[in-house]
């Protein structure tokens, strides 16, 4: 909150600054137990940074409902989830979840196989020996014990979000180029000021910063929705666009349904086509004859996903695309972004996507737009947010004082994080390599284990002692290499906080 927000009266406020001013009166509070729930909607990535070290830094009882996977990793020591109509709690991080209940399912599966055979093979004894007096007594036992045993159902598949964008081809080298771009609502406030930087047909910019900056302005400006006040925007002649935008969820017209708005999307206005859509977006069958103004905001946002899908493009501008999407909704959104082959130009408040695809940002932050060449741990290394920074390093920069020692920590920091990049370069390659060979013996289990299933319908004994001694070494190996694993992930996290701290060090150095 500015100065000027202070005097305001709530109901004035936005609805995210309202979200924000709720939040503030519970941390305030000082209560035994914090009850959160979606606390990071509408808060800008200074803000949950903020929020974050605030949370790991609360000593008393936490529980938290988040989308975000890696807000929420940070800030808590046990993951709750609720799966099948149940809820489990395990200790560490969702991923933690994730596994047990994928072992858990598995598990279960192969329980009600080996239970089904076992059930067929007494259900044939009955039938067999129901009419022979000499087996009454033990037909009778056998008709008894398959009573109380429980019968095990097969678990319904879950729906979760699967999908690919569709691609145009593109072979030059730049989308689309801005040349010193400058915009602004008010005269003499520019939210933007003489900025410049092309999208690579290749590339992924994330355009980070508060809210209210001029994020979203930016992507409107970049799509031909506002026109700049000096400067250009020049699109390659093959550009062919795809735009996510905040806004056009209230373009969605609610009356209307999940088909009709698909098919309005499509240049043949083919149902088949947009049915086929509705279903990977997740609203199969008469789901897609749902109107729009029943539909929460996460269902909107997969319909305007699903509209993406209908044309095909090269460039994708995504504003905020994760908002109100589910946490399995958002992974499958990254990984259709981390492979699709054209251009990507996103604005982001997840530091998960943040670290996952962006190789080059566009900041807002002290009051400009700035174009940083680099991924985003490189700007928090080399640069990092303005109200981070201490005061201390802050006023040497405003006073133009200490040459010297600025020239100096420079040097001692970039030796430094040449020597970080060195140290964990070398365990993240051990590491990748440790799990690259962890997921090609896990393969080799899943084909032996298909194999002796085969062998066993042929009754191929020595394919099936083959396949076992092979399944057995390659299990061998994984455990050793998760042996392995463990204290590599142990050293490369403790290194990391042992960088971090000697970096924030020089920083506060006079």
């Amino acid at each position: 909150f500015s100065v000027d927000d202070l005097v305001l009266n709530p109901v004035q406020l936005s609805g995210g600054f309202q979200v924000r001013l709720n939040l503030a009166k519970v941390l305030v509070s000082n209560p035994n137990l914090l009850l959160l729930d979606e606390p990071t909607n509408y808060l800008d990535i200074v803000s949950l940074r903020w929020l974050a070290r605030f949370l790991r830094a609360w000593k008393k009882e936490l529980i938290i409902i988040t989308h975000d996977r890696s807000f929420m990793d940070s800030v808590t020591t046990h993951t709750m989830a609720i799966h099948r109509c149940g809820i489990r709690k395990i200790a560490g991080p969702t991923e933690n979840v994730y596994q047990q209940l994928m072992l858990e399912e598995e598990v279960h599966e192969k329980t009600r196989v080996n239970d089904e055979k076992k059930r067929n093979e007494i259900e044939q004894f009955i039938n067999r020996f129901r009419a022979k007096a000499t087996k009454a007594k033990a037909v009778q036992s056998r008709v008894k014990a398959l009573q109380k045993k429980e019968r095990l159902e097969k678990l319904s598949d879950t729906r979760n979000l699967d999908f690919t964008f569709n691609s145009a081809p593109f072979n030059g080298k730049q989308l689309m180029e801005a040349k010193d771009l400058s915009f602004g609502f008010e005269p003499g406030v520019p939210l933007i000021d003489g900025l410049s930087f092309y999208v690579g047909k290749k590339d992924r910019i994330a355009i980070i910063g508060k809210n209210g900056k001029g994020k979203t302005t930016l992507l409107n400006l970049l799509s031909g929705e506002l026109a700049p006040l000096s400067g250009e925007i020049r699109h390659h002649n093959d550009l062919k666009l795809a735009y996510f935008g905040q806004t056009n969820i209230n373009r969605l017209n609610l009356q209307k349904t999940v088909e009709e708005e698909i098919m309005e999307a499509h240049p043949d206005n083919n149902r088949g086509a947009s049915r086929k859509i509705c279903g990977i977006m997740m609203f199969p069958g008469d789901d897609a004859l749902k109107k729009i103004s029943v539909l929460s905001g996460g269902e909107k946002s997969r319909v305007l996903l699903g509209k993406l899908l209908v044309s095909p493009a090269n460039m994708l501008m995504l504003d905020e695309p994760t908002n109100h999407l589910d946490m399995e909704s958002a992974e499958s959104l990254l990984e259709a972004i981390d492979a699709f082959p054209g251009g990507v130009v996103i604005v982001t408040h997840s530091e998960m996507i943040l670290h996952a695809i962006a190789t080059r940002l566009i900041v807002f932050d002290n009051g400009k737009a700035t174009l940083f060449e680099g991924t985003y741990q490189d700007f928090l290394d080399r640069v990092g947010w303005k109200n981070e920074i201490p005061t201390k390093q802050r006023n040497q920069k405003v006073n133009g004082g200490g040459n010297v020692d600025r020239k100096l920590n420079r040097r001692l920091r970039a030796e430094l994080v040449n020597e970080k990049s060195k140290t964990l370069g070398a365990l993240q390659k051990r590491i990748d390599e440790i799990e690259q060979e962890i997921a090609s013996l896990e393969a080799m289990v899943a084909q032996n284990n298909k194999d002796i299933v085969e062998a066993s319908f042929k009754a191929n004994g020595a394919a099936i002692n083959k396949s076992s001694k092979e399944l057995h070494a390659s299990q061998a190996k994984i455990d050793s290499l998760f042996s392995e694993l463990e204290p590599l992930h142990i050293e490369l996290e403790d290194k990391t906080k042992e960088y971090e701290e000697k970096l924030n060090r020089i920083g506060m150095m006079p």
